[in-house]
């Protein structure tokens, strides 16, 4: 987990100075279950910021809906010590496990991420588009932003637009890259040959 956690800011890092803009791309580091529970978190995560110079805003670290819900006080504590920094944190698969909406407006989180398995239900499930709607109401209301991964089609896409969900990720805008074919990517982007489709809303 340390490894990673340091290798993409070294990554991120990178692609800052390689394509600067007016607003430097970020990076979305998933935590493990074991990671989150470490005492001196924070201490490892403001230490690879520090070695790689990175605006903290530059970090989201995203930890999973069930973790925090194990220990609600401790995950807020840890939560709270990360948030201390600067950076960003998301919930990620949200609705999926067992979390009590009493909590949700004590954790301090700037993202929930929407399970693909309900963005895959839009289309044929009212239920499904209603459950969406009403996670990014419910982020939009808390002061979050909403993420929905998992999209495959054009009408997923079209539907989250007209929902307000700020960003998206699924196999419709890229599959999975190495951090060279990322980087071609980011190049045809930035100069303007094959900008990222809906990266975020229009």
């Amino acid at each position: 987990g340390q490894w990673i956690l340091t290798e993409a800011c070294r990554q991120v890092k990178q692609w800052q100075v390689q394509f600067p803009d007016d607003t430097p791309l970020m990076m979305s580091i998933n935590l493990s279950g074991r990671q989150f529970d470490q005492t001196n978190l924070a201490e490892q995560v403001e230490a690879a910021l520090s070695e790689f110079q990175i605006d903290p805003r530059s970090i989201k670290l995203e930890i999973t809906e069930s973790m925090v819900m194990q220990d609600t006080q401790s995950a807020i504590d840890q939560m709270l010590r990360l948030k201390a920094l600067n950076l960003k944190l998301g919930i990620d698969d949200f609705g999926t496990g067992y979390s009590s909406l009493s909590y949700m407006q004590r954790f301090p989180v700037d993202t929930l991420k929407i399970d693909r398995s309900f963005v895959n239900e839009m289309q044929d499930s009212p239920s499904g588009l209603a459950i969406v709607r009403t996670i990014i109401t419910l982020a939009h209301e808390l002061g979050m932003d909403a993420i929905a991964e998992g999209i495959e089609t054009e009408f997923e896409l079209k539907a989250l637009q007209n929902l307000q969900c700020e960003f998206a990720q699924g196999f419709l805008l890229s599959k999975p890259l190495s951090s060279s074919d990322a980087t071609k990517l980011l190049t045809l982007q930035f100069e303007g040959k094959e900008p990222l489709r809906q990266r975020k809303k229009s």
